[in-house]
């Protein structure tokens, strides 16, 4: 895990989907768990800082992200 990885996942939107508009650290770990059963994280960037944001959440670590959102 990067820094810019960590920054990215505190402030990349979701771009789809029931949670449309919700920053990536702030999907629910079991939306999460729902595309990695499915083996089905959308393809290029996206998918890979969900699965980071994943393991972030797993490992209980999401209150080290949370500081480095941007103000909206």
């Amino acid at each position: 895990m990067e820094k810019e990885q960590l920054i990215e996942i505190a402030n990349t939107e979701m771009p789809f989907g029931k949670y449309k508009g919700r920053v990536l650290i702030d999907l629910p770990e079991e939306y999460l768990l729902w595309f990695a059963r499915k083996d089905q994280f959308p393809a290029g960037k996206l998918g890979e800082l969900m699965a980071v944001a994943l393991l972030i959440k797993t490992e209980g670590l999401s209150h080290l992200v949370q500081p480095l959102k941007r103000r909206r």
